[in-house]
């Protein structure tokens, strides 16, 4: 049986983690932030620069977000304060687990606001690319391609992101060879950064009559969504694109049209390409964004003091050793072979149960145990 002072302690130890939460997320100064920005939304002529006025806008929500986990989490300790009280004024068993159980809720919430404050990189807070590209085997890996393109869009439809398919390649048998996909939200790349490198799969194959068991490669690429970068220059002459036919899914009229886009950066060899989107426009946008994020990406990794210094793509993203694997036979496991987090439940895993392995790397990078 819980005893009530054991409960009363928990609580005792949780405050000054909330108050230095309230410190580090600077909470008194988003609410000023918050003022100021709601007086710029508030001016004549606002909705004139559309591109400016969305980022004040996203700045705003992000804020307010801050404010508002911060202001949830002390209520709930206060809550739980008013439980403890009741209980001291009129004794009830069932009470006592019913305390234990907000308290466990206080301190996951605790440990997941605490995350937050690790994501300060300097794209952290900013939406995430994602890369996929089949390693060796065929059918067998396009297929776990596909796995993982699924996988994620399921983490980020449980986080209350956007997401959407920007292009695909389709497999000759099943599966995809390749995959681009953006997932919109606040801190969408400072999660998923822990995502990029080469997945492993170990399984029986169910394109094998023989029911041997294959092993599977696929590269994930996680790259930040980057507005406005001034550290590269991109020169139009410098952009070959070339528009087709649309042949993923989409209705009529994505694949009577030819707005698909594709990009290459000519001095590096560099392909984008985007083909969800309905106009030719909107898909060129989108390629360029990736193109920008890829070449900011690997000129920072590599330390490069300028942009033509790069060689391409197949040079600068070299398949490694696996950063996770994930078996499904002889036995279920899901292992991060940087963290060394695991998980026995795969197909949770695959419905996007990531949380761990992302928490667990975030951790890991904060306290230099791992390089980014």
């Amino acid at each position: 049986m819980l005893l009530i002072d054991e409960l009363k302690q928990r609580l005792s130890d949780y405050m000054p983690k909330l108050k230095e939460l309230h410190s580090v997320l600077n909470v008194e100064a988003a609410k000023e932030e918050i003022e100021q920005l709601h007086l710029k939304a508030s001016e004549p002529g606002f909705w004139d620069d559309a591109e400016k006025s969305q980022k004040i806008l996203q700045r705003t929500k992000a804020l307010e977000n801050t404010v508002e986990n911060d202001r949830k989490l002390n209520q709930q300790a206060e809550d739980i304060q008013t439980m403890i009280e009741m209980y001291s004024e009129e004794p009830d068993d069932s009470m006592l687990d019913e305390i234990k159980d907000e308290l466990d809720a206080l301190d996951k919430k605790i440990g997941e606001l605490t995350l937050r404050t690790l994501l300060k990189g300097e794209y952290d807070s900013s939406n995430a690319i994602l890369n996929f590209h089949a390693g060796a085997g065929g059918t067998e890996a396009q297929d776990w391609t596909e796995m993982l393109l699924r996988m994620y869009t399921r983490w980020g439809e449980a986080h209350g992101y956007k997401v959407s398919l920007l292009d695909t390649v389709d497999g000759s048998d099943a599966g995809i060879k390749s995959a681009s996909m953006i997932i919109e939200g606040e801190n969408a790349y400072g999660y998923l950064k822990s995502e990029s490198g080469i997945h492993r799969l170990v399984r029986i194959s169910p394109f094998d009559a023989s029911g041997s068991r294959h092993t599977s490669f696929s590269a994930v690429e996680v790259m930040p969504e980057i507005n406005d970068d001034m550290s590269v220059e991109i020169r139009p002459e410098d952009i070959k694109m070339d528009v087709f036919r649309s042949s993923g899914a989409g209705g009529q009229h994505i694949n009577k049209t030819s707005s698909a886009v594709r990009l290459t950066h000519i001095p590096t060899g560099i392909v984008t390409s985007c083909q969800t989107q309905r106009s030719q426009v909107q898909n060129r946008d989108y390629a360029m964004k990736m193109l920008v994020a890829k070449l900011v990406e690997i000129k920072e990794r590599e330390h490069l003091s300028k942009i033509e210094d790069i060689k391409g793509v197949q040079k600068e993203i070299a398949w490694g050793s696996q950063i996770r694997s994930y078996v499904f036979m002889p036995y279920t496991l899901v292992k991060d072979h940087r963290t060394g987090y695991e998980n026995g439940n795969v197909h949770a895993v695959m419905d996007g149960d990531l949380d761990g392995f992302i928490n667990a790397y975030l951790k890991a990078l904060s306290n230099g145990e791992i390089e980014k």
